[in-house]
C-alpha cells in the first residue's frame, strides 16, 4: 500500500487550521489540512442557534478579509463559519474534509507517520490545529440517574430543546450568561451559579471593549499567574451588551454562588457570591479608570460615558444568598453546565505533552521537534485564542517552520563534496 507523503500536515481545519494553512503557502510551504467534518464545523454544530461572535466584526476577523455588512454588527456563528470557508477558497488552501486522525508517531529515520481514517500520511511537521476547547468538561457532581437533565453548553441549541421546568446554569462567563438569560426571555425560571469571573463593558465612551484592550495594550497580556484561563462575562447578544448580573436579577433570575456539591437531590454552593459580583464590578471600574488615563494622557476626544460607572443596588439573592437548593422542590428539570472544555491530544503519540496532556511548547513550538500547537488560549498572549490572535500566532509557527526548513536545507562545502562522490 503506497503511503501520501506531504512536508507540513495540519490537522483541523477550524479558525486555527485555516490561518495556519495560508502562512504556510505563503512561505511555500508544502502542506495538507485535514479536517474530520467540514471548515469551521465546530462553529455549524457545536454552538447554539443564537450565538453569535463576542467581538464587533471588524475586530474579530482575519486581516486579509472583511465580513459583509455593518462593522460593529456581532456576526451570528453560521456566518463566522462561511467566512473561514470563504477565506480558504481565497488562496485555495489544500483542505481534505472528512478526514479523521487517529494517531501521530515518530517514524524511524524521522519525520512523522500519521494514521488517518483514508490511510497513513508522512510528514516532516505536524500542526495540531484543533485548540482546547475539544471535550466538554461536566463535574461529576450529579449521578446520571438523579432524574436531571444535564446538558453541557456545547450541546444546548434553544431553549424548546429543554424538557419544561426551571434550568439551573453553573458558568456565569460568556456562554453560561447568555444562554441563561436566553433562557429567562423564553419564560424559564433561572438560577444562575456565579463564580470569580471579570466583567467589562461591552463599550465605553464611544468605543468597544475590544478597542480599549487593543489601545491599552492588554490583547498582549501573560496569562495570570498559576492560571491558562480567565473566565470572561461579556456578550455579543442584542448588538452587543455589558452583563450586568444585578440587572439579571432584577429582572427575576436567581443567583447562586459557586456550584459545590449535590447529595440527596439538593445542590449547595458557596457562600461567594456577593464577592464574586462585587470583584466583577471592581474590573469593570478599574478598567474604566485605565481608559480615562489614556483618553488625558493622549489627548483624544472620546464623549463623556458616566452610566457605564452606575453600579445597581444588591438584588436580594446577593444580600441573603441562596446556600441550597432542592432541585425537586424548586422545579429544576435541567442543569446546563457552562464549565468550559478540556484537551484531547490523546492521538499525539510523541514526546509533546506534560503528565496531564497539556501541551509543553514555548509559543506553539512543541517540545517533540517538528509537533506545533495552535489555537491555544493564551498560546503567545491574551488574545491568542481570538479569531485576530491565532492568525498572528499561525504566523510564528509558519516562520518557525521556515527557519527549520532552511537549516535543514544548508550544504556545507564538504557535504556537497560527499554528495557528488556518492553520485
Amino acid at each position: 500500500m503506497s503511503v501520501e507523503k506531504i512536508e507540513a500536515l495540519v490537522v483541523g481545519a477550524g479558525q486555527a487550521g485555516v490561518a495556519m494553512s495560508e502562512h504556510l503557502s505563503r512561505c511555500g510551504v508544502p502542506h495538507l489540512v485535514l479536517e474530520k467534518g467540514r471548515i469551521a464545523e465546530r462553529w455549524r454544530t457545536a454552538r447554539w442557534d443564537s450565538l453569535v461572535a463576542n467581538g464587533p466584526a471588524w475586530h474579530d476577523r482575519f486581516p486579509g478579509m472583511e465580513f459583509s455588512g455593518d462593522p460593529e454588527a456581532f456576526v451570528g456563528k453560521d456566518q463566522v463559519a462561511d467566512y473561514f470557508a470563504a477565506y480558504a477558497e481565497k488562496f485555495h488552501a489544500p483542505i481534505r474534509c472528512g478526514v479523521s486522525v487517529t494517531e501521530v508517531a515518530r517514524k524511524t529515520g524521522g519525520g512523522f507517520r500519521v494514521d488517518t481514517s483514508q490511510g497513513p500520511v508522512e510528514a516532516q511537521y505536524v500542526i495540531a490545529a484543533t485548540g482546547a476547547f475539544q471535550v466538554p468538561l461536566i463535574p461529576a457532581l450529579v449521578p446520571e440517574t438523579g432524574g436531571i437533565t444535564q446538558i453541557h453548553s456545547n450541546s444546548y441549541r434553544n431553549p424548546g430543546q429543554l424538557p419544561p421546568g426551571a434550568v439551573l446554569v453553573v458558568g456565569a462567563g460568556s456562554s453560561g450568561a447568555q444562554i441563561a438569560e436566553e433562557l429567562m426571555e423564553a419564560g424559564r425560571k433561572v438560577y444562575l451559579s456565579v463564580g470569580p469571573h471579570d466583567r467589562p463593558p461591552r463599550r465605553y465612551r464611544g468605543r468597544d471593549f475590544v478597542w480599549w484592550l487593543g489601545v491599552l495594550n492588554m490583547w498582549d497580556a501573560d496569562a495570570p499567574k498559576g492560571a491558562d484561563h480567565t473566565t470572561i462575562a461579556v456578550s455579543g447578544a442584542h448588538g452587543g451588551q455589558t452583563v450586568d448580573f444585578r440587572k439579571l436579577a432584577a429582572r427575576g433570575m436567581t443567583l447562586v454562588g459557586r456550584t459545590e456539591q449535590f447529595a440527596d437531590g439538593t445542590m449547595t454552593f458557596a457562600p461567594d457570591l456577593a464577592r464574586n459580583i462585587e470583584r466583577g464590578d471592581a474590573n469593570l471600574l478599574a478598567l474604566l479608570d485605565e481608559a480615562d488615563a489614556w483618553v488625558t494622557r493622549n489627548g483624544i476626544d472620546l464623549p463623556e460615558d458616566p452610566e457605564a460607572r452606575a453600579i445597581g443596588p444588591a438584588p436580594d439573592c446577593m444580600v441573603n444568598p441562596l446556600l441550597s437548593l432542592d432541585l425537586a422542590e424548586a422545579g429544576v428539570t435541567t442543569i446546563l453546565w457552562a464549565t468550559g472544555f478540556r484537551n484531547d491530544y490523546g492521538w499525539l503519540k510523541v514526546d509533546a505533552l506534560d503528565g496531564t496532556g497539556k501541551p509543553r511548547h514555548q509559543r506553539g513550538v512543541s517540545s517533540e521537534p517538528g509537533i506545533y500547537f495552535l489555537g491555544l488560549p493564551y498560546q503567545s498572549r491574551r488574545g491568542s485564542s481570538f479569531i485576530w490572535g491565532v492568525w498572528h500566532d499561525a504566523k510564528f509557527v509558519a516562520d518557525h517552520i521556515a527557519k527549520q526548513r532552511s537549516y535543514l536545507a544548508y550544504r556545507a562545502p564538504g557535504d556537497a563534496a560527499a554528495a557528488t562522490a556518492a553520485e
